[in-house]
C-alpha cells in the first residue's frame, strides 16, 4: 500500500509489508553482495508496481478460448526507465521484469570538487522521451542535488511526464527536490532520519552502488 505523508503530498511512501521487509535485508551489513543486488531487484519491481498503477487502458478485440471478448490493453507509449549511473541500474532491472517493453535511458552525473555541483558527463534517451512517463531511478535521495539535476535535464530534453523513484530518501533531499520540481511524484520505501557530514543518510543501508556491484 502506497501512504502519502500529510505534510509531503508529492511523497509516496511504499509501505507494502514485503517491501519492507526485504528492506530490512537490504539494510543488514551481513547482506551479501549478491543478496543485496538480488533484494533490491525484488522491492524494485514491488515499487514498479505503485509506480504503474495509474497507467491509462484502452480496450482491443481479442479472442479467448471460449469466445472473443473486448479486454484492457495498456494505452499509448509504455514507459521509459532513466536510471542515473552507475547505481540507478540496479532499480531498473527489477522494474524491467514488470515491464519488459519499457526503453531505458541514462543519465550520468558527478559532483564537481570545487562547487560540489552535479555534471553531467552522460545522456542516452530514446528519441520519443516527450511521449512516454519517464522513471527516474537512482537507490539513495540523499541531498537531492543529483536527481534534480537529472530531473531538469530530462525536461530540457522533452521529457513532460516524470516521476522518481529511490529505496531510501533523507528529509533534506526530499526537500531539495520537491522544491526545484514540484511537479513530480517521489516514490521511495523510507524516508530515514538525516544526512550525516558525508552526506550518508542515517541510518541508511551504506553506499548502494558499492554493495550492488561489490566496489568500494
Amino acid at each position: 500500500m502506497a501512504v502519502t505523508p500529510a505534510d509531503m503530498p508529492q511523497v509516496m511512501v511504499i509501505g507494502h509489508p514485503l517491501v519492507q521487509h526485504k528492506l530490512t535485508l537490504l539494510r543488514q551489513k551481513q547482506t551479501s553482495t549478491g543478496e543485496f543486488r538480488r533484494l533490491a531487484r525484488e522491492i524494485s519491481l514491488l515499487m514498479a508496481y505503485e509506480l504503474t498503477r495509474d497507467l491509462p487502458l484502452e480496450f482491443t478485440a481479442i479472442e479467448t478460448p471460449l469466445e472473443p471478448m473486448q479486454a484492457p490493453i495498456l494505452a499509448g507509449k509504455k514507459l521509459c526507465i532513466v536510471t542515473i549511473l552507475r547505481a540507478g541500474d540496479g532499480i531498473a532491472e527489477g522494474m524491467l521484469d514488470l515491464v519488459p517493453s519499457a526503453r531505458v535511458g541514462h543519465i550520468g552525473l558527478y559532483r564537481d570538487p570545487e562547487t560540489l555541483e552535479p555534471v553531467e558527463y552522460y545522456l542516452k534517451l530514446p528519441e520519443d522521451v516527450g511521449e512516454r512517463l519517464v522513471i527516474v531511478v537512482d537507490p539513495m535521495l540523499a541531498t537531492g542535488h543529483s536527481a534534480a539535476a537529472a530531473l531538469a535535464r530530462l525536461k530540457q530534453a522533452g521529457a513532460t511526464q516524470l516521476r522518481f523513484a529511490c529505496l531510501l530518501a533523507a528529509p533534506e533531499g526530499i526537500a531539495v527536490l520537491t522544491a526545484a520540481h514540484p511537479d513530480v511524484p517521489v516514490f521511495t520505501c523510507a524516508i530515514d532520519r538525516e544526512l550525516d557530514s558525508h552526506a550518508y543518510i542515517r541510518p541508511g543501508l551504506g553506499d548502494a552502488g558499492d554493495r550492488l556491484f561489490g566496489t568500494k
